[in-house]
């Protein structure tokens, strides 16, 4: 619990393990027990077929905002599900408070399908700046964790995102087709080129996970919401990549970005990115 006084890098030095046994318990009591073992009425739609929604998600989100919240006496929560069920919660992100962003289950469709290309997403912000994030893939047990200032780390180990091999083309996880609009296609077309290999994305957190190993050239993402993308914004920030939207601004957890945007292994492919964007567009 933070102490009075006490400032968030300070809070962080000393609780960031405390939030690391947070997510794994809430992954443990939570999504794991219903992995492989959802029962129909323990899955619902939100917007439509492809927006899934699952017990797991509710209640891991549950446990993570009381857990959080006890941990950092006076941030805020912003939850994929709450702001569901209340929009207007989503404006939190953009207060004085520190803001806990979360999403529960980030890649539900695979979680549905029995897929271990899922993840637990957690991300410490304030004043629209991401501090620290977690992001857990509870089925690989595997955890990577960034702060600010102090590098990337997969499961202890350090993450440097490298450059992409000179010649070889670019292989960037894209928005999916079924959750993306006709003028959001469009935004991405200029992908569509000689030199790039796009295709579509599973797990966005997952995916940025594999932009900071140097796994993955880049991401194109042509939606904000903040728990899609905080988490794996400073992540791969921190192993040394970048991000930008088309208009070559680095991309903002507060909204009013030039869409679609890019995260990518280093500076100059995320220039080279935004740049196709900006001509797709």
């Amino acid at each position: 619990m933070i102490e009075e006084n006490e400032t968030i890098e300070e809070f962080l030095a000393q609780h960031s393990a405390d939030v690391e046994e947070a997510v794994r318990k809430a992954a443990a009591a939570e999504i794991m027990p219903r992995f492989q073992q959802l029962a129909e009425h323990e899955v619902d739609q939100k917007s439509g077929p492809h927006d899934l929604v699952t017990d797991a998600d509710r209640l891991a989100e549950r446990f993570l905002t009381g857990a959080l919240s006890a941990l950092l006496p006076g941030s805020v929560v912003v939850g994929e599900e709450a702001v569901h069920a209340d929009p207007a919660s989503y404006g939190a992100i953009r207060g004085d408070a520190p803001v806990w962003i979360i999403d529960p289950v980030d890649g539900t469709r695979q979680f549905v399908n029995g897929d271990t290309g899922f993840c637990t997403l957690v991300a410490l912000a304030q004043h629209g700046v991401v501090l620290a994030s977690w992001t857990y893939a509870p089925a690989l047990d595997r955890l990577a964790t960034a702060v600010r200032g102090q590098g990337a780390h997969l499961d202890g180990v350090r993450l440097w995102s490298g450059a992409p091999e000179p010649g070889r083309d670019l292989e960037i996880a894209t928005s999916h087709p079924d959750y993306t609009t006709q003028e959001q296609k469009r935004g991405l077309l200029g992908l569509w080129t000689d030199g790039v290999a796009p295709r579509s994305c599973g797990s966005a957190g997952l995916e940025y996970l594999a932009v900071a190993r140097g796994e993955l050239s880049a991401t194109a993402f042509s939606w904000e919401a903040a728990w899609d993308h905080a988490a794996g914004i400073l992540l791969v920030e921190e192993a040394g990549g970048a991000h930008l939207t088309r208009a070559g601004e680095p991309f903002r957890i507060t909204g009013g970005n030039a869409l679609p945007f890019t995260a990518a292994r280093d500076t100059a492919t995320a220039r080279r990115v935004a740049g196709l964007l900006a001509g797709g567009a």
